[in-house]
C-alpha cells in the first residue's frame, strides 16, 4: 500500500466522520437505550467537558474498558502523586461503575470522546493534555491525527497486538505506520508484541511485560465474601470466568456430569457480559439445574447446584471462593481472556485451545505448570473432575501459578521509568507551580495589614 493510498484513506475516513456526525446523536440514543451509554453524560462523548480542567500540568490516560482500566490504574496512581492532574477516559459505562469510587479527587473521568475530529478537537481545547497515554491496543485514528497537530506526545503502554489486529494491520501497512509513526513511544507487553509494533512502523519501541500483573488481588468486599463462603461451606467448588455464549451449555452439562463424583458439588459462571443474565439463568434451568443469581441477591442454598455471578465488578470476590478457575471464550469462541487474576488470587488455571490474544501469559504459565489447555468440553471435564479429586496436583498447580505471577512482576516499574522523559518534566512543572503558589500566599500574608 503506498503513503499516497495511506493519506486518501485518512481523508475519506475523516470524511466519514464528517458525514456521521449528524447522526450520531441518534446513534448515542440507541445505545443509551440498550444500557451501552450513560443518557446524563452523554454529552461527554461529543468532547463537551463536565469538568472544569484544573491547573498545572494534565496527563490524558484513555482504557477502553474495565480491564485496561485496572491495569493503568496503578500507574496512574503513581503519577498523580508527582502533583500532575488525570483526565481518565473510558468507553464503557461498566469502567464508569466500577472506576466510581477508586479514583481520588486528582483524577477525573470522562468518557472517551467519539473519533470524530471536532469532537475530539473540542475534547482537547478543553483539556489541553501535556501527554496522552493510551491502554493496550487503542487505536483511533483522528484522536492520533489531532493529537500529532498540537503537539501532544502519545504513549501507547501495556500495548499489544493479537494476531487478528496484526494481520489486518499488515495489509494496511502505509496506513499502519501513518498511525504509529505518529507514537511517541511503545511500551509493550512482550517482545512479540514489541516486534509488531517496530514492523507496522512504531519508532520507539520499549518491552516492559504485563501491567496486569502488578495490579494486585482484584478488590472484594470482605464481609460479603464471608458471607457467601458461610453459605457454601465445605462443598466442593469450580469456577468458569468470562464465559461467552456456548460455554455456559458446556459447563452447564460438565456440572451434570460431575455430579456422580462429587455429588454435593457447586459450579460458579461467570458471564463475561453480565447483561447476559437472564439469558444464562433461562439455559441452565431448562437443564433442570438449581440455580441461584447474585443479581437478585439469592443466596447459596443447599441444593442451589449453578450459582450465577451475574453482576459486574465483583470478580475478585467469586474468585475467592475456589481453587479451580477455568477461563472463558477459548472453547466455542476464539481469543482468551486473561488469566493473571485467578493466578494472583490462588487457583489452578484451565482453558480451551484459543488463546492467542494473551498469548505471552498463557506461555509462562503453561510452561510452569500453573495452567492447562483443553481442546473440548470433554477434556474440560476430565481435568476438573481430576483436580477436584486430588488435592496434591491441584495445590501443585496453584503453586506454579503463584511463582509464575511474582516472576512475571515488576512491569509497573518498568513502564515507570520508559515515561520518565515525558514525566519528569511535568513533575518539575508540578513542583514549580507549587512553589510559586506558596510564595504568592506567603507574600500576600505579609502584606495584610497587622492589629491595631
Amino acid at each position: 500500500m503506498s503513503e499516497t493510498w495511506a493519506r486518501a484513506a485518512l481523508k475519506t475516513y475523516r470524511i466519514a466522520g464528517a458525514v456521521m456526525h449528524p447522526f450520531s446523536g441518534s446513534f448515542l440514543r440507541m445505545r443509551a437505550r440498550a444500557g451501552k451509554e450513560d443518557p446524563e453524560r452523554r454529552a461527554e462523548r461529543f468532547g463537551y467537558a463536565s469538568k472544569p480542567r484544573p491547573d498545572g500540568p494534565l496527563v490524558w490516560f484513555h482504557a477502553a474498558s474495565v480491564g485496561e482500566s485496572m491495569a493503568v490504574l496503578p500507574l496512574l496512581q503513581r503519577i498523580e502523586r508527582l502533583g500532575i492532574n488525570i483526565v481518565l477516559t473510558t468507553g464503557t459505562v461498566t469502567s464508569a461503575e466500577i472506576l466510581r469510587g477508586r479514583l481520588s479527587s486528582k483524577t477525573i473521568h470522562q468518557y472517551v470522546p467519539m473519533d470524530i475530529k471536532p469532537m475530539v478537537k473540542r475534547f482537547l481545547d478543553h483539556w489541553k493534555p501535556d501527554l496522552a497515554i493510551f491502554a493496550e491496543s487503542e487505536i483511533w485514528p483522528m484522536t492520533i491525527l489531532e493529537l500529532g497537530v498540537k503537539r501532544i506526545p502519545l504513549v501507547l503502554v501495556n500495548a499489544r497486538l493479537s494476531d487478528r489486529s496484526y494481520l489486518r494491520w499488515r495489509k494496511y501497512s502505509a496506513l499502519a505506520e501513518a498511525l504509529y509513526e505518529n507514537m511517541a513511544h511503545v511500551i509493550a507487553q512482550s517482545d512479540v508484541d514489541g516486534r509488531r509494533f517496530e514492523e507496522l512502523g512504531a519508532k520507539k519501541v520499549t518491552v516492559s511485560g504485563n501491567l496486569k500483573v502488578d495490579t494486585g488481588l482484584p478488590p472484594f468486599d470482605g464481609t460479603a465474601l464471608a458471607r457467601l463462603k458461610m453459605q457454601i461451606g465445605p462443598r466442593p467448588v469450580w469456577i468458569a470466568i468470562s464465559t461467552h455464549r456456548g460455554e455456559e451449555e458446556l459447563v452447564a452439562d460438565i456440572h451434570t456430569k460431575l455430579l456422580q463424583y462429587q455429588p454435593n458439588l457447586l459450579t460458579l459462571i461467570i458471564p463475561r457480559h453480565p447483561a447476559r443474565g437472564d439469558e444464562v439463568a433461562s439455559m441452565l434451568i431448562k437443564k433442570g439445574l438449581n440455580i441461584s443469581r447474585r443479581s437478585l441477591a439469592q443466596p447459596v442454598l443447599p441444593d442451589t447446584g449453578v450459582y450465577l455471578g451475574d453482576t459486574i465488578g465483583e470478580m475478585g470476590l467469586f474468585l475467592a471462593t475456589s481453587e479451580i478457575a477455568f477461563v472463558g471464550n477459548s472453547l466455542t469462541t476464539s481469543g482468551g481472556h486473561n488469566p493473571l487474576e485467578p493466578a494472583i488470587t490462588g487457583a489452578a488455571i484451565l482453558s480451551g485451545p484459543n488463546v492467542q490474544n494473551f498469548r505471552s501469559s498463557y506461555e509462562a504459565l503453561i510452561k510452569s505448570g500453573g495452567a492447562r489447555l483443553v481442546r473440548d468440553g470433554d477434556m474440560l471435564f476430565k481435568h476438573v473432575a481430576h483436580l477436584l479429586l486430588n488435592t496434591q496436583d491441584r495445590q501443585k498447580m496453584i503453586k506454579a501459578a503463584g511463582d509464575t505471577v511474582r516472576a512475571m512482576s515488576g512491569s509497573l516499574d518498568k513502564t515507570f521509568s520508559a515515561l520518565d522523559y515525558h514525566i519528569n518534566p511535568l513533575r518539575m512543572k508540578a513542583r514549580l507551580e507549587i512553589t510559586q503558589t506558596e510564595e504568592l500566599r506567603k507574600n500576600s500574608q505579609s502584606q495584610e495589614p497587622g492589629p491595631n
